[in-house]
């Protein structure tokens, strides 16, 4: 069983057994309550684990909320399971996903024993992808729109990338107003400095972009032939991956441009 590691006064998480490529160390399920609190809300319950949640369940104490970021299997294949455990409602952008309650909008603010959480809609590694401010400390769970180590895919057709660059604007708009210090992401470690990040994930976005333009220009046809011209610095593992975030490209780049 994973040890609870707290990071903030009102978050703490538990790092599931399920590290990979796309998952890095592994899920990072969220418990957020506020201090002096008795209930707790749950944030991306990960795999279905069992040892996985009676460790979150330990952590937790009573569940007043269960929130998803979005819909992929990685953080949402123990929502069942997990609800059965806490009798807690479960609430996602995603509506198939959300239990017992209208599924979350853009803006709400959500209030549980104290604690507030801003819903914040950041479509683009999904179409359902949302990240939470914790108002009263700035912290901002990301999901995957921002990892903790290295980008995010954007996984065509459910990804798209003008959404993605949208989203990453306005969480940069949120570090300028300073409504976010840090992040907390989905997979992989705290992010303390979240302007240079986001700094990062846009000029990199535009990077490959670039990229991807002289590779169509130099006679690449397809995501894949865009890939082996553009990734040969990425290990091949890695390129089914890159392959999805290539066609969100090509589609961005046939929808600005025209080509």
């Amino acid at each position: 069983m994973t040890d609870a590691v707290t990071v903030t006064d009102r978050a703490t998480y538990v790092l599931a057994a399920n590290p990979g490529i796309m998952t890095l160390d592994g899920t990072n399920t969220w418990i957020l309550r506020e201090p002096g609190a008795s209930q707790s809300v749950v944030v991306d319950p990960g795999p279905a684990d069992e040892s996985h949640l009676r460790a979150v369940l330990a952590a937790a104490g009573s569940v007043g909320l269960v929130l998803f970021t979005h819909r992929h299997f990685d953080h949402t294949e123990a929502l069942s399971r997990f609800v059965e455990l806490t009798g807690a409602p479960t609430r996602g952008a995603d509506l198939e996903f959300t239990r017992d309650a209208e599924p979350l909008t853009d803006g709400e603010m959500i209030v549980v024993d104290g604690l507030e959480i801003e819903v914040i809609a950041t479509p683009g590694h999904t179409t359902d992808s949302t990240c939470f401010r914790l108002v009263a400390e700035g912290s901002l769970l990301s999901g995957d729109t921002i990892l903790g180590r290295g980008t995010t895919v954007i996984a065509h057709p459910d990804g798209v990338l003008g959404p993605y660059l949208d989203s990453l604007a306005h969480i940069r708009e949120l570090v300028d107003e300073g409504l976010v210090a840090r992040i907390l992401p989905g997979h992989g470690p705290v992010i303390d400095d979240p302007l240079a990040v986001v700094d990062y994930y846009l000029d990199h976005r535009a990077e490959r972009l670039d990229q991807v333009r002289a590779a169509v220009d130099s006679g690449a046809t397809t995501a894949r032939e865009v890939v082996e011209r553009v990734y040969q610095d990425v290990d091949e593992s890695l390129w089914g991956a890159a392959e999805l975030s290539v066609a969100a490209q090509l589609d961005y780049i046939q929808a600005a441009e025209g080509r």
